[in-house]
């Protein structure tokens, strides 16, 4: 199982290293950490994260994974991105993303008529690269998983493994982890969050939200 995970600048570092973590432990899986460049990709909160392979020397996949965060609009315009996206979810076994990872796979051509989920503030925009609004931590439609916003990725991660490996090998990896967690604050989605939390994020995404349908639709006209 060739597992291949998909970086480019400002990419949210849990988005990729919650699912990394869970599915280098599947057994028999081999994952790759795919980018232009062997360079350093920086992340959004300033790690550094270093590939393992380019673009174009990367082996055929069994599975793609694509994380998000603030920097898919640029990687929606770079044509190398995603092209490869392109090429390697349409030979792929299985098509995945976490958070705003969907909207390159969208854009790329592979969400058409699947239900799918991403981060809770960008759940909306789903349509505008022809996917079906689902919500969920985890959404599958066929041979496409796609997960909620950054913590997700380790559900979607655990689900996954359980799809590749058995449902027993996934909860050995729970276990392995700890992954048993107990958040301080009822404050993880919009809808248990206290209401002036919940107004305030909502305020600050709806700028950000704007400016990213704008990238995502001239991106989609460019193409």
């Amino acid at each position: 199982m060739q597992i291949g995970f998909v970086l480019f600048p400002n990419v949210t570092q849990l988005d990729f290293t919650g699912p990394l973590q869970m599915l280098h432990r599947v057994p028999g899986a081999t994952t790759h950490i795919l980018a232009r460049t062997l360079d350093p990709v920086p992340s959004d909160c300033g790690l550094g994260l270093v590939p393992t392979g380019t673009f174009a020397d990367a082996p055929t996949l069994d599975m793609i994974c694509v994380p998000g965060g603030f920097g898919v609009g640029a990687a929606i315009r770079d044509d190398e991105t995603l092209a490869f996206v392109r090429a390697a979810g349409q030979s792929a076994r299985y098509v995945t993303s976490v958070c705003t990872g969907a909207f390159l796979l969208g854009a790329a051509g592979l969400l058409r008529g699947r239900r799918a989920t991403t981060h809770w503030a960008y759940h909306h925009l789903l349509p505008l690269v022809g996917a079906i609004p689902q919500r969920g931590r985890v959404v599958r439609d066929g041979n496409v998983f796609t997960g909620g916003g950054v913590t997700a990725g380790i559900d979607f991660g655990l689900t996954v493994a359980a799809e590749l490996a058995s449902p027993q090998a996934a909860q050995r990896i729970q276990l392995t982890t700890e992954y048993d967690p107990e958040p301080p604050f009822a404050a993880g989605s919009p809808d248990r969050a206290p209401v002036e939390v919940s107004d305030e994020l909502k305020a600050f995404f709806a700028v950000r939200t704007a400016e990213f349908k704008n990238e995502i639709s001239a991106a989609l006209a460019a193409a």
